[in-house]
């Protein structure tokens, strides 16, 4: 230790706080494994327990190249740490966690209770375990160690994985809790008159629909029958050429009375116009 720098010192603090933690969960966890029936999230615990044995070897061998020894602590520096206190508070440590296993035993008043109540116990493990990497992972950056924050960042990301796995499993084992344990007429809800009136909504808007419907339906029966009536290209053509003699006798019918004026007019000036010569004649 004496031929530690500050920076190696303050380094090793923290990572001993890490290792004591991972130390302290390895216990926790053997309890809630064999407390858990859900075959996944038993499962997934086995998975985090080894992951959390892997992290504390991987802390412990980072100290070691650091000049340091693994040692359980939570104290306020290295300067306040020596063998026989580092034994003493790792011994204290491994007592606190071994007493917590049966405490989460008895917890809960059902198996799916117990499970809750274990799962939000290691949600909020999982989060400090985040953030004490986190911290290891910054310190390391500024102090120019890349292997300390290599090893913090890739541990705070299984971390991660396992509190996102927690979140999504609290909400289903509270679910089970109000199954296993609250007689169904309560969980269902204390007055159905809102959901009538939405009944009664629904009926209401029934006619209106309907009328609707059938105004809608008699337009279209209308604008099918306004097609039925209109002829095709082929059949207004044929009747088109029938039907143009009779169009033009009709307008010829029109014209006749026009042109017989016209004529009779001529005719009127034309005796007019030879009158004068006949009498110039005589």
């Amino acid at each position: 230790m004496t031929d530690q720098t500050a920076r190696d010192m303050k380094l090793v603090q923290y990572l001993n706080e890490a290792y004591g933690k991972e130390k302290q969960l390895e216990t926790a966890l053997q309890a809630h494994i064999a407390m858990t029936t859900r075959a996944p999230y038993r499962k997934r615990l086995r998975e985090h327990l080894t992951e959390t044995k892997r992290h504390a070897r991987e802390v412990e061998r980072r100290i070691k190249r650091l000049g340091g020894e693994a040692q359980v602590v939570d104290l306020p520096g290295p300067a306040a740490l020596s063998e026989g206190v580092g034994a003493a508070v790792e011994l204290g440590s491994r007592a606190l966690a071994a007493a917590k296993g049966p405490l989460h035993a008895v917890r809960g008043t059902g198996e799916q209770e117990k499970m809750l109540k274990n799962a939000k116990t290691e949600y909020s493990e999982e989060h400090e375990e985040i953030a004490t990497y986190s911290a290891i992972e910054t310190l390391a950056s500024s102090l120019g160690d890349a292997e300390t924050a290599k090893l913090a960042r890739a541990i705070r990301r299984e971390e991660e994985r396992m509190a996102s796995f927690l979140a999504k499993l609290i909400p289903t084992l509270t679910g089970a809790v109000v199954r296993e344990e609250l007689p169904a007429s309560e969980r269902r809800p204390s007055s159905r008159k809102p959901a009538r009136r939405k009944a009664a909504g629904r009926t209401a808007a029934r006619p209106r629909a309907a009328s609707s419907a059938n105004s809608r339906g008699a337009a279209g029966a209308k604008r099918a029958a306004g097609r039925k009536a209109k002829p095709t290209g082929a059949t207004s053509k044929r009747r088109g050429s029938s039907a143009a003699p009779a169009r033009a006798a009709a307008g010829a019918a029109k014209r006749a009375p026009a042109v017989r004026k016209a004529t009779t007019r001529s005719r009127a000036k034309r005796a007019t116009a030879s009158r004068p010569r006949a009498r110039a004649g005589a």
